[in-house]
């Protein structure tokens, strides 16, 4: 069974046009996903599987919705009963461990605010978000590094009361220990939420300057039915796997909310440091997922592996989002696993905004067609419409009927004072086609003005992308006293390739030819690794900060 029911009347969609006039998710003014879908599952179907969960030692777990149901009751009786109440903060930093799912859902069934948050962060950056959201409570794994870094941070992370670590550690309080002794029938105390409430937030990847803290309502997670109904495709009984940390936004859209609404199970693989797509690909056929979304980097990586040596066929639907996917990558896994991929586009403030739906046809490099959530504008400088072909800022006008979207930034600044002329302005340029699709062109920011052109990085990205020696690339603007810029390439190579200066004069040329002649990279650097988010996005802010200290 799956509660797809409880929030759409009708569910099929035979074209897109059925999908944009009919998909309107219905929403309770109390809902809670903690007590609405994970207990109401645990009430109708107990043994209902919910997360399938391995780690890099090889241990696995099979754990039900009704597992899930009692150990977050026994959670939050216990964060109630250390003084924890709702709108009090709870930074989460639990890498794939299984208590991440659990200790979710009771931050959200007492009402605290979760605030996810990745392994990666070092002791001022747990400084910067403790004070920034007077963070009350810390949940930790017990690694050494997560371990060092939170006790250098807690002498300066005044509204902390309590830290907790799995298993324990010197001076953290022992998460299993203290939860023990807690009840898992039932929650013991007085509870109620409106669904305009603050239920999660999340520090931006701060690809262009500080974290923000983006703010999520308690109607986020029906509105990621969008992501995972319309543009997952995932299926009651199937097995779902989004390759991202819990502690940024994208474990939202494919690891917990609009999954399990579907009646899905998620698939999490639990490791320490990195993992490399020949970790994953074995799990991938052994655990037989159904479903799989990932980021244009893995799918870059996966292009230079024999994938014939996995068996890949339970996998019926593959989709990317967090960066655009370059038409190569796109056609060269179309080749090797003879099936489409699904791009969608979405931020931290949103759910799924953009996306190749299964009614449309894909189109290598475009980011498809608007959700039916959300009216989509591309809007120039003076915030007037574009037309066709022409580059816009992606918009998103407001409705106060409109669920995922954020309901603040900075400690509670309202929605309506970051917004201009009711638009919601995601800092993103797009160009729209005839038909409706929309093209990726780059970050405002990113943009490169020379000898009076504009020039998106991500073409100039695709053109190299497609050269065997190119791993990986990011296209960044370095001044220029005749042209005003021009165009660097900072460049990861493949396997068996080498820095040389033929090579660059071998890639500019490969360029002028891919592409126009202007958009040729006058500068080539060959790099280890280009810097990225703790969401593997690509700092370019931080390669051009890099350069203008040369």
């Amino acid at each position: 069974m799956n509660l797809i029911n409880d929030f759409l009347n009708g569910n099929g969609y035979s074209s897109y046009e059925q999908m944009m006039r009919e998909f309107a998710p219905r929403i309770k003014p109390d809902f809670n996903f903690g007590y609405d879908v994970v207990d109401k599952y645990a009430s109708l179907e107990p043994e209902k599987l919910a997360l399938v969960w391995c780690n890099d030692v090889g241990e696995e777990r099979f754990i039900t919705f009704s597992d899930i149901a009692r150990e977050s009751n026994r959670i939050a009786n216990m964060l109630y009963a250390k003084g924890v109440r709702k709108g009090d903060h709870v930074l989460i930093m639990l890498m794939s461990r299984y208590e991440y799912w659990d200790t979710v859902i009771a931050c959200h069934k007492l009402g605290a605010i979760a605030i996810p948050a990745t392994s990666q962060l070092t002791t001022k950056d747990i400084v910067y978000r403790c004070e920034y959201a007077k963070v009350k409570c810390i949940i930790s794994v017990n690694v050494k590094s997560v371990i060092e870094y939170i006790r250098e941070a807690l002498p300066e992370c005044a509204t902390v009361k309590h830290v907790f670590a799995v298993g324990g550690a010197d001076g953290f309080e022992d998460f299993h220990a203290e939860c023990a002794n807690f009840d898992a029938d039932k929650i013991n105390f007085e509870h109620s939420n409106s669904v305009g409430d603050a239920m999660l937030a999340y520090f931006t990847s701060g690809t262009t300057g500080m974290p923000k803290m983006v703010t999520h309502n308690y109607a986020y997670p029906i509105a990621h039915i969008a992501t995972a109904y319309l543009w997952h495709c995932c299926k009651d009984g199937g097995l779902h796997f989004t390759a991202a940390d819990t502690g940024w936004a994208k474990a939202s859209w494919g690891k917990i909310y609009g999954q399990w609404i579907c009646g899905a199970a998620n698939f999490t693989y639990d490791y320490y440091g990195r993992y490399t797509p020949l970790d994953l690909l074995p799990l991938l056929e052994k655990y037989k997922v159904t479903s799989f979304c990932a980021p244009p980097t893995m799918y870059r990586f996966l292009i230079k592996e024999d994938l014939g040596k996995y068996d890949l066929s339970s996998i019926e639907h593959y989709c990317t989002a967090g960066e655009p996917l370059n038409p190569v990558v796109y056609e060269q896994i179309r080749s090797k696993i003879g099936k489409s991929i699904y791009e969608g586009y979405g931020q931290t403030e949103t759910v799924l905004a953009l996306g190749t739906f299964p009614t449309i046809e894909p189109r290598p490099g475009s980011m498809g067609k608007p959700c039916p959530l959300y009216k989509i504008e591309l809007l120039d400088d003076n915030g007037k419409p574009v037309p066709d072909n022409i580059e816009g800022e992606i918009c998103i006008k407001y409705d106060p009927q409109q669920i995922g979207l954020l309901i603040s930034y900075d400690n509670g600044e309202s929605k309506r004072s970051i917004w201009n002329d009711g638009y919601y302005h995601t800092g993103d340029v797009a160009t729209r086609d005839k038909d409706g699709y929309y093209w990726f062109v780059g970050r405002d920011d990113d943009i490169i003005k020379s000898s009076g052109y504009r020039i998106g990085p991500f073409e100039v990205e695709s053109a190299l992308l497609e050269h065997p020696s190119v791993l990986e690339c990011a296209i960044t603007a370095v001044p220029d006293e005749t042209r005003g810029q021009i165009i660097k390439a900072t460049i990861v190579l493949a396997r068996n390739y080498f820095p040389s200066e033929e090579l660059k004069k071998e890639l500019q040329n490969h360029v002028k030819h891919t592409t126009a002649p202007y958009k040729y990279p006058r500068v080539i650097e060959f790099v280890e690794r280009l810097p990225k988010t703790v969401s593997e996005k690509i700092r370019r802010a931080e390669i051009r900060r890099n350069d203008s200290k040369k």
